[in-house]
């Protein structure tokens, strides 16, 4: 059986923009322009040509190679024609494939935003479509404020789409602008727009401002329409856009969607979803939600021991789609709610061979529920974990001693006369009964003390020339007189002799911060060496 073809059309570079704490630089955008074109979609809108120079030189040339490049704007301007309006002729003079033009669709909106009336809204609909798509631009019509404006006057939003599709545009967007329209009114106000506008002309465009923009773009492919709008990582405006990375794998791996409808994604492309969607945060400088459906870190992770127990026998006792399938991993966490399966789950992904009736195994998971009890959280700390693992099963060698450190903090003037405030740490320790001491100083303690720390290891220095501090997470609990302090740190190779390309994290707790981070630091160092092989 023929299955229907669903189109995507991704707003990220556009709507995603207007994300709180996003600015995109060109090479921005040019990079994610082509991670979209490697996933699939069918249109890539890149922004505003003419609003800024960034965007204007953007559109200069085609970024994208299978995507359609689609340029946003308004539509002409009220007491000027479409032909001479500025705003119209920035969009066709770009690169664009596919113009996209926005418009109220909102009685309310038209007369005290746009301050016209409402059939000069419609004129200038039909002007500017008919413009475009005889400048051979395919046209997308954003009906800004839809929903909104169908509750309050649904003749006059019908009209505006009408005026769109009438007029030669290919799709006609049906916008939830301010994202507070709820799934089963989405299915019901597109099944009776499409008695007007065909189905496979009509698009859904969901904000999220009631965590239901996936929910609602799915109503309204229910309901006939044929192409969604969205962004990665769900970026946009306030509370964001339909998140692309939960619409793709759900239309491709749910049969209520599967059975009846294929998109431009591959099955290969899919699998690559996890890396496009930390990739984007990697550009943003932003950490990955641990959460997100299907591509977080903690989508697939199972922490009751209970449940690991039943995963590690089959998957999909906890699992609604395999991992592996849009790029992901299982995870079984170790933590005071542990069992031996958790240890057991670990164990294997670290390469630590046990048997799973090795009686050490239940000392492990004693240890694991006594440091958590006390503050340590090892489901995010691997590198700490395995450490205290290979130590419980006999495994990691003594490769030093730290006999003492110390760390003074210091505000004083500098040459300059500007007051500043110094750190300096010093670290005593012993390799093969020689006390080899180090100083350094830093922005701060912590980076004082890892500073002197490895500054000389002896013979195991040529093992951690290459360490490089990249996260400090720090956590205050059990607050008051006795509170205490948990420190996160993540580590990395820069690149050299021995480096690994991997990243590694650590914890370390104690009623003192400097005490904290130390045993962290230390962590770090004898983990790379037990993973060089030192």
């Amino acid at each position: 059986m023929s299955r229907e073809r669903i189109t995507l059309f991704d707003t990220t570079l556009r709507d995603g923009a207007q994300t709180t704490g996003v600015d995109f630089s060109l090479d921005d955008k040019k990079q994610i322009a082509a991670l979209l074109d490697a996933l699939g979609v069918d249109y890539v809108e890149g922004g505003y040509p003419g609003a800024n120079p960034l965007d204007t030189e953007f559109f200069a040339g085609k970024p994208t190679k299978k995507a359609r490049f689609a340029a946003f704007g308004m539509t002409r301007r009220a007491g000027r024609s479409a032909a001479n309006d500025p705003g119209v002729a920035a969009l066709l003079n770009s690169a664009a494939d596919a113009v996209v033009f926005v418009a109220k669709s909102w009685d309310y909106q038209v007369r005290v935003a746009l301050g016209c009336s409402l059939q000069e809204n419609i004129e200038g609909v039909s002007d500017s479509v008919r413009v475009a798509v005889a400048a051979g631009r395919e046209v997308i019509l954003d009906c800004e404020h839809f929903f909104d404006g169908y509750k309050d006057n649904p003749d006059y939003a019908i009209q505006c789409a009408v005026a769109a599709y009438e007029a030669g545009a290919r799709w006609i967007a049906l916008c939830d602008t301010n994202g507070g329209t709820l799934p089963h009114e989405v299915e019901e106000i597109v099944r009776a727009v499409s008695v007007h506008v065909p189905g496979d002309h009509l698009a859904i465009h969901a904000h999220n401002d009631t965590e239901q923009a996936v929910a609602n773009s799915l109503a309204a492919v229910r309901a006939g329409a044929r192409q969604i709008h969205g962004t990665l990582n769900g970026l946009g405006e306030r509370c964001g856009n339909a998140n692309l990375c939960s619409i793709i794998p759900t239309l491709m791996l749910k049969p209520e969607f599967a059975e009846k409808f294929e998109i431009g994604v591959s099955a290969e492309s899919l699998r690559g979803l996890t890396k496009i969607s930390h990739a984007l945060d990697e550009i943003l400088n932003r950490a990955p939600n641990r959460h997100a459906p299907y591509v977080g870190a903690s989508a697939f992770a199972t922490k009751a021991g209970i449940h690991a127990s039943a995963v590690m026998k089959d998957p999909r006792t906890y699992e609604h789609v395999p991992p592996e399938s849009v790029g992901n991993a299982r995870r079984v966490l170790v933590s005071d709610q542990a069992g031996k399966s958790n240890i057991l789950a670990e164990l294997e992904r670290l390469g630590v061979p046990v048997g799973k009736d090795d009686p050490r195994i239940s000392r492990l998971l004693v240890a694991v529920k006594d440091k958590e009890a006390q503050g340590y959280a090892y489901e995010g700390a691997d590198a700490s974990f395995e450490l205290l693992a290979r130590r419980v099963l006999g495994h990691v060698p003594d490769y030093f001693e730290v006999e003492r450190f110390r760390v003074d903090v210091e505000r004083r003037h500098n040459a300059q006369g500007e007051l500043e405030t110094f750190s300096e740490a010093t670290v005593r320790v012993n390799i093969d009964s020689e006390s080899l001491i180090s100083a350094a100083e830093g922005n701060g303690p912590v980076h004082a003390l890892y500073g002197a720390l490895c500054k000389d290891l002896g013979k195991y220095q040529k093992y951690i020339d290459d360490i490089e501090l990249l996260d400090f997470k720090v956590r205050v609990f059990q607050g008051g007189a006795d509170a205490v302090t948990r420190v996160l740190i993540e580590f990395g190779d820069k690149g050299g002799e021995n480096s690994t390309g991997d990243t590694w994290t650590t914890v370390g707790v104690s009623p003192n911060l400097i005490d904290a981070s130390f045993q962290a630091l230390l962590d770090a160092i004898q983990y790379k060496l037990l993973k060089a092989g030192a």
